[in-house]
């Protein structure tokens, strides 16, 4: 009865190449999607030199828009038609 059971392990095709670089490209992938969520979740401290140029560029982007938006809400008056 023991000689009708095999126990040999299943025989397992080679991965084709396909099949290696998808799975090292899934790899890959997951890895980097881990490093773009801790790179949100953990703050990085900016150094005092690029604080510094930073924050008027910064100030001057916030007051060009408001600008815009400004304008864009401001529609000129229709000049009357002189009449003759």
């Amino acid at each position: 009865m023991a000689s009708d059971l095999d126990f040999s392990p299943p025989e397992v095709p080679e991965p084709t190449f396909l099949e290696n670089l998808l799975r090292y490209g899934l790899f890959l992938g997951a890895i980097f999607q881990l490093i773009c969520v801790l790179a949100i979740i953990v703050p990085v401290p900016k150094s005092h030199e690029e604080a510094g140029p930073s924050e008027p560029r910064s100030a001057e982007v916030t007051r060009k828009p408001k600008a815009v938006a400004l304008s864009a809400s401001k529609r000129p008056k229709k000049e009357a038609k002189k009449k003759r």
